[in-house]
């Protein structure tokens, strides 16, 4: 069974969320950089080939994290994360975006992010 967040539990886990999409987004610069330069041949200050395949390796462990939590990453570039809940007896998404500094928006489950609100 999938896991159901309280506000409380998500709020709780975000000080993890935020210290680990921090490094998904250095590393997601890195492996742009890196990937650009090994593509057209030059030397890239960020490392080469077994540099690249490392990024990619620590990226994979922490997308594993957050599907370990039950949390759904719905992108990384941005960086956008639900946490599913229920609230008022219906299944929402409580969101969090990159860049934002706390969890305080929701959506229900079927509208996606457009139908974002505030948390009450």
């Amino acid at each position: 069974m999938d896991r159901i967040f309280t506000v409380e539990e998500a709020r709780s886990l975000m000080p993890q969320v935020r210290r680990l999409v921090a490094e998904l987004v250095a590393i997601r610069a890195d492996l742009a950089e890196l990937g650009h330069d090994l593509r057209g041949g030059v030397r890239s200050p960020l490392g080469g080939l077994p540099e690249a395949k490392a990024m990619e390796a620590h990226v994979a462990e922490i997308l594993g994290w957050f599907d370990e939590q039950g949390i759904e990453l719905k992108g990384i570039a941005p960086v956008l994360v639900d946490f599913p809940a229920v609230l008022d007896g219906v299944s929402v998404r409580l969101c969090w975006i990159e860049g934002e500094t706390e969890l305080g928006w929701y959506h229900r489950a079927d509208l996606g992010f457009p139908g974002r609100r505030r948390l009450p």
